[in-house]
């Protein structure tokens, strides 16, 4: 008889379940090696050295900080409560509760981030009076706030300001209780009860933070890895929702879908494996932490088969919190390219450390935004002071993507933008300006024929309209936009205040050339004849010695915004000196009769065969541009002949309409096949005239011969018919 004993000991052992994270089983279950611990080391080293931790003094202001908002919101809620007439008892429960989220939440916040927090109160507290207004007027009357900005149109409402020196982002919601309880389950489906959807969209980031921190196995690599990748994106330029790219909550839910796939990895091998799958990834597929919840309270979740208009996104990143939906729905089809290739270079790179043949700090390498592209839009937006700077910005800013969406459409894919997410300021001008810019190129694989162009004028005229729909707007707010090439290129974008040069990027010299202004626009001064007359002319002005000796002088080596030297400038920014504004609009009308639409043209090489890698480790910037290598004449030559095929080809013969002057964007036109440009493209004018002339000859000719015979039959025959009819009348 066999004992129960001896029959459990014959089973094998059950083995413990294993917690699947995410919608899939995980890619692997490996664990670190000794190298990949080694590895994860170094890169928190790094991540230490490069300040992205605070320190604890500035932890322990930040609870003070949010301590004293919620003292501010309690008495807020507390005063409404008692001017509606509510009892005493009532007035002593009411409250409002802070509740945090972003990365102040998720715990990768650094020196000098801003504190996501949402303010959750009472059904009888209105966000659009009560928030908007009372409060606003309670935070302006203290002294600890200042660079108030309240935001009612946004997206998700919020109210802008600093507290202490603390950037703080507030959001509010009014849940359905009179008194909201301190204990409050911001998590639970009930606190969306009738509710609308504006308030939805604030409650979901406390939601969506809370539920990320329990769909990823381990809370420290995660954070690890995000404060990894988020430092990345900054550096290489993909760090930014409102542009069309990515924001915090994005990077976010990526990486924590990396940490269920590879639930035992550390963090330098997380962070290796995001590149390697997100390089894979096939978009638009979604990526998701959990499955999509079905609809319950009405509210609309991301559903492509249901809803159209989800079908068009291009990087669908899911929110796990109900209502689901896709947080990256600004990305456009160029940012998505842009993120594509920044997602390949980190690869690259990535592989060689795990050879051993990098470091960490060649991943974050900056991305060279100004030596990628040879065509930028420039956007420059001006205002009274610094006050309405900031809510001008913040509204253009947010409208960027749509200029972005605005020529993609209007070009069918063709043009690609890669819009920056940094604003650059001339600090040596005292307006209240900023700029912004957009690399141009011509989508990779277009085949272009001689004198296509793409001419954007109205997609600029579509987004001027757009900005001028602002609410708030004041006097003294103006927005320029304008097509600068990479010599044109304002010297303030650069880090030390002047062009690198081309050397250092290990990219072929392309030396800068002479420009002047056209009520604002920068254009190619010079014509075709006058730029040969120069080179054939040594002791002219047009001289070599001549031009360095204008280029040491200090006005013309000042490097200027086209836009800021504008006319409408003086009426704009009062900051400007009067001397100041005479020299601007004095320079404005000596070059009005130069060109007067104030618009250039920009070759088939110039746009679509830039190197977008930007990188100075690893990549080439120009080695698919072949007019990089042309020497100084010739570079020159090539831009007068440019000029002089635009005007012969008439793209823009009507001049520029009123409404976009007196800055505007350029049609782009794309020339010059080969992209050399050699004594047959100076003589293609002169041979195609002639080679028409020869058709007309071959062809008129032989068909005047043919009339003329024609005619002479004719005449025969009619007076060979009537004699005919004479001889037989006489008989």
């Amino acid at each position: 008889m066999v004992s129960s004993e001896g029959l459990c000991g014959s089973q094998p052992p059950i083995a413990a379940p294993v917690t699947q994270y995410g919608v899939t089983e995980p890619i692997s279950m490996a664990g670190p090696t000794a190298a990949d611990i080694q590895r994860s080391r170094d890169l928190e080293k790094f991540l230490v050295q490069a300040g992205l931790y605070e320190s604890k003094e500035e932890a322990s202001k930040r609870e003070e900080v949010l301590g004293q908002i919620q003292e501010i919101v309690t008495n807020w809620v507390k005063q409404l409560t008692r001017l509606r007439g509510y009892t005493d008892q009532m007035v002593e429960d009411a409250k409002a509760v802070i509740f945090t989220f972003g990365s102040y939440r998720l715990g990768v916040h650094g020196p000098g981030s801003d504190i996501d927090a949402l303010c959750v109160g009472p059904s009888y507290v209105s966000r659009e009076e009560d928030f908007f207004f009372v409060l606003h007027n309670i935070l302006a009357e203290r002294e600890e706030v200042t660079e108030l900005q309240p935001v009612p149109d946004a997206h998700v409402p919020v109210l802008r300001f600093k507290f202490s020196g603390i950037p703080i982002d507030l959001l509010y919601a009014s849940i359905s209780h009179l008194v909201v309880p301190h204990d409050l389950d911001i998590s639970d489906i009930s606190v969306l009860y009738n509710v609308d959807e504006p308030t939805v969209r604030s409650l979901n980031g406390c939601r969506v933070a809370d539920q990320i921190l329990k769909l990823v196995p381990n809370v420290e690599h995660f954070r690890t890895t995000l404060r990894c990748l988020k430092f990345w994106a900054k550096r290489r330029g993909v760090y930014s929702n409102v542009t069309g790219f990515l924001g915090g909550v994005n990077w976010a839910l990526l990486v924590a879908r990396i940490c269920q796939l590879y639930p035992n990895a550390a963090p330098s091998m997380l962070v290796s494996r995001f590149f390697r799958v997100f390089t894979q990834w096939r978009w638009p597929n979604p990526v998701m932490l959990c499955a999509i919840e079905e609809d319950r309270l009405g509210f609309s979740v991301w559903d492509p088969r249901k809803n159209p208009r989800d079908r068009t996104h291009h990087m669908p990143i899911i929110t796990p919190a109900y209502p689901c939906m896709n947080s990256s729905y600004n990305v456009s089809t160029s940012t998505l390219r842009v993120m594509m290739e920044q997602f390949q270079y980190g690869n690259n790179v990535c592989e060689n450390i795990e050879l051993n043949k990098a470091k960490w700090s060649a991943l974050f390498e900056p991305y060279l935004f100004f030596q990628s592209y040879t065509n930028y839009l420039q956007v420059d937006i001006l205002a009274a002071d610094a006050d309405d700077l900031r809510s001008w910005k913040g509204w253009v800013e947010s409208r960027l993507r749509q200029l972005t969406l605005m020529i993609e459409r209007d070009t069918y894919g063709k043009l690609q933008c890669h819009p920056y997410a940094q604003d650059y300021v001339d600090a040596s001008k005292p307006c209240a300006h900023c700029a912004f810019f957009m690399g141009l190129q011509r989508k990779h694989g277009e085949i272009v024929q001689e004198g296509q162009q793409f001419d954007i004028r109205g997609s600029v005229d579509e987004f001027r309209h757009s900005i001028s729909m602002y609410m708030f707007w004041k006097p003294g707010m103006e927005i320029y936009v304008s097509h600068v090439r990479r010599k044109q290129l304002p010297a303030y974008v650069y880090p030390d205040g002047c062009k690198r040069s081309r050397n250092l990027h290990l990219t072929p010299q392309q030396p800068s050339y002479k420009i002047s202004r056209n009520n604002g626009v920068a254009y190619q001064a010079e014509s075709g004849e006058k730029c040969l007359k120069r080179k054939k002319d040594p002791d002219g002005e047009n001289s070599e010695q001549s031009r360095l000796d204008k280029r040491r002088s200090p006005d013309r080596n000042q490097s200027v915004s086209p836009e800021i030297v504008s006319r409408k400038l003086g009426s704009a920014c009062t900051g400007c000196s009067t001397s100041d504004l005479d020299e601007m609009n004095r320079l404005a009308e000596a070059n009005t009769s130069s060109n007067s639409s104030g618009i250039s043209s920009c070759s088939h090489e110039d746009i679509g065969n830039e190197s977008t890698a930007g990188s100075s480790e690893g990549s080439n910037v120009g080695d698919n541009n072949p007019s990089s290598s042309q020497s100084d004449s010739s570079d020159e030559l090539k831009s007068s002949v440019e000029d002089e095929h635009a005007d012969q080809n008439k793209v823009f013969q009507d001049g520029l309409p009123k409404d976009l002057e007196p800055k505007t964007v350029v049609g782009v036109v794309l020339k010059s096949m080969n992209g050399v440009v050699d004594s047959e493209s100076v003589q293609n004018p002169v041979i195609r005239f002639v080679f028409e002339i020869l058709i007309d000859f071959f062809f008129c000719v032989p068909c005047a011969m043919f009339f003329f015979i024609l005619l002479s039959f004719g005449v025969s025959f009619v007076v060979a018919l009537y004699n005919r009819l004479s001889l037989a009348s006489t008989a």
